[in-house]
Order: C-alpha cells, then structure tokens, then sequence
C-alpha cells in the first residue's frame, strides 16, 4: 500500500475558488511539466460544471468526453456549462475551460433519464476488500485495494496530481514495468475545499491515468500524451476507490490508444479510452 507523498491539510484541493473563476493547486500538477495540468483534476472540474447544469428529472451521465484543447496553464481558469441538446429523456450538456481570451479544454455529456425505483435493473455484487476477488462477485474482478501495493514514480519529482493529488494502489503490475497494469485510484484531495467530490468526479479523474500506468513505452525517451478521454458509465462509482484495468496499444507511428476496464469496490462500472499522440523526446 501507498500513501500520497505529502499529507494533505484539511484546505488542500485541486483548484482553489477565486471570484467566479478557480486556480489550479500544486495537487493538480501533470507529470510531463510543472507549469501545465494533469488532465485528471480538468476532467473532475469539467464534470463538476457538468453537474452544476440543473436537471427536472434525475438523470445519469453514461458518457462523458474530454478534449483537451491545449495544455491546461497553472493559471486562474473560467469553467462554463450548459445544455446543448435539451431533452426529458436524453440531454447532451457541454462544458469550457478558458483562460484569458482562449479554450484550453471542452467536454461533451450524454445524460440519460432513471428509470423510477423497482424498475428492472443491475445491481453492484460483494463489495472487494482484500487482496483477491470474492466468491460471488464476477471471476474476472481485480483484487481490491486493500491488498494493492505502492510504485513510486521517478517523473515529476515536483508536487503534482500522480504522486500527491491522488493515491494509487497497484495490483498487478508496477510503473516501472511496461505493459498492462491494474491500479486502484483515490483522490488525495477534493476538488475545490470543503467540497466532496462526486462519484463522476472521482471516475473521471482516475480514468485519466490509464496511459501512464499501462505505457509501452520509457517515460525517458518518449512522450505518450492523451488529447482527449472518453468514459462511459453503466452506474455511478460506489465508494471513494476506482480501479483501472488498463492496456496501451502502440499503433502506426505516432498514434496510440488505451483503454481501461472501471471497476469500484462492488463491481463493474465502465470503460475509459483515451487517443494517444506518441512521440521521442527532444
């Protein structure tokens, strides 16, 4: 088991609320340089503007895009949302994140309607607790993240996202191999102080982390960055863990994809798939 590498105040969060418009923490630092984002804490801001769009009827974000326009400065941000395409049973909403004059990240959301309570149904199976899956829960589910084990980056050494914003828990593989790994994650922090985050949050912030803990590639030699994420969600997330089962695949020269498996502490949740620009380093 892990620990974030510093031990979050109760004032700590991702962005800090400064008039209308937010600032980014250290917390929300991405691991390729310190002046720009992780694409994890943009993804949890822009889905808190999503849920901050008012609804008549509960309804339930099954897909949610990010495109992540540019790198996302360490910078005051302004986050906006509204609907698109209204609808009672479906609605798609967009959100933005500008700063000064330009977009830096959007995002698209398909919420569907609930269906009133006792209509049929999935329900989540035995909660995951230990170190391997449990008897009656699907076959194919990770060990929980209580048996999970720490793999310490050696990249952006600097306070940021990967290594104090969220808490990773491995169970089968590490960061320093190559290849496909399964991670459990939890925000370290919320959002913005005071706040607890939403289970869309939660995902959304987590999935962002499948192609760095599945990369094919050396961290050293070769960038592997993701100009967008894709998640879609069959229910909410259950609990504060999110599990990653996830693979890259290097494709044609310049162009990867990886996709992760979703899983919370009652079973399966979704998928996430994010494009990959692969690149050597200068």
């Amino acid at each position: 088991m892990t620990s974030p590498a510093v031990a979050p105040s109760g004032d700590d969060a991702l962005f800090h609320p400064d008039g209308a418009d937010v600032v980014p923490t250290e917390y929300a630092r991405g691991p390729w340089t310190p002046d720009a984002l992780h694409g994890g804490p943009v993804a949890a801001l822009l889905a808190r503007a999503v849920e901050s769009v008012p609804v008549d009827e509960p309804m339930h974000v099954t897909r949610f895009t990010v495109e992540l326009l540019r790198p996302v400065p360490l910078a005051r941000l302004s986050v906006s949302a509204s609907v698109v395409r209204p609808g009672r049973r479906v609605q798609l909403v967009e959100a933005r994140i500008s700063t000064g004059d330009r977009d830096v990240a959007w995002a698209r959301a398909l919420r569907i309607r609930l269906q009133p309570p006792g209509s049929p149904s999935g329900s989540p199976g035995r909660e995951l607790t230990g170190g391997g899956p449990v008897p009656g829960v699907d076959p194919g589910a990770p060990p929980g993240p209580g048996g999970g084990y720490g793999s310490p980056t050696t990249i952006g050494a600097y306070r940021a996202f990967h290594n104090a914003g969220a808490e990773l828990r491995y169970v089968a593989g590490a960061f320093d191999q190559r290849g496909p790994a399964t991670v459990w994650v939890r925000l370290a922090v919320p959002v913005l102080p005071g706040e607890e985050p939403t289970p869309l949050q939660r995902v959304v912030a987590a999935s962002d982390f499948g192609n760095g803990v599945s990369s094919e590639l050396d961290f050293a030699h070769h960038v592997f960055i993701n100009p967008d994420l894709t998640v879609t969600l069959h229910r909410p997330a259950l609990g504060e863990w999110v599990c990653l089962d996830a693979s890259t695949i290097i494709g044609i020269p310049g162009v990867g994809v990886a996709q992760s498996a979703l899983w919370d502490v009652h079973g399966p949740l979704g998928r996430s798939v994010q494009s990959l620009l692969v690149e050597p380093r200068a």
